[in-house]
């Protein structure tokens, strides 16, 4: 069985949303449901289709989150040394071409998120990345070519997803 490596934040959000399906959103779908087979023909019966397909796309979130759960394996950045990069660090970098600074957390695949710099420790930046040291510099194969990267800083910040 694969183990899923993720930080607190990241399995009690994963947690806080498999509830919330369970607890709410499939319970109301269901009732939504019912009130539509009531409503007669269930061939024609617009309410009742889109109701069964919200059901079931809920059950397949359900089944994902489960699973992924199942798996968690709960890292503590803050326990880590971050005077390399590893997971959870938080690394500044500067392209060395263009001059332009990027700030980016080392997180578990489910809790990656490139738009809030959130990228998984098993992306070809991050896999490049790991055990490098403030001052080295980094030259990476990415699909979108080659990139040089100054390391400015790494360190651990507290995580906000």
């Amino acid at each position: 069985m694969d183990k899923e490596p993720m930080t607190r934040v990241g399995y009690e959000k994963i947690t806080e949303e498999l509830n919330f399906l369970k607890s709410k959103e499939r319970p109301d779908t269901v009732i939504a449901l019912d009130e539509a087979r009531q409503l007669g023909d269930l061939k024609e019966n617009a309410e009742y289709h889109a109701a069964k397909d919200k059901l079931a796309l809920i059950d397949a979130q359900i089944a994902e989150l489960g699973s992924i759960i199942s798996k968690a394996i709960i890292i503590d950045p803050e326990s880590l040394p971050h005077d390399k990069v590893s997971f959870g660090s938080t690394v500044e970098l500067l392209d060395v071409d263009t001059e332009e600074e990027f700030t980016y957390a080392i997180v578990g695949g489910v809790e990656s998120n490139a738009d809030k710099g959130l990228i998984s420790f098993n992306s070809p930046l991050a896999k490049q990345l790991l055990g490098k040291e403030e001052g080295d510099e980094v030259t990476t194969t990415l699909p979108g070519g080659q990139k040089t990267f100054e390391l400015l800083s790494v360190s651990y910040k507290e995580l906000e997803l």
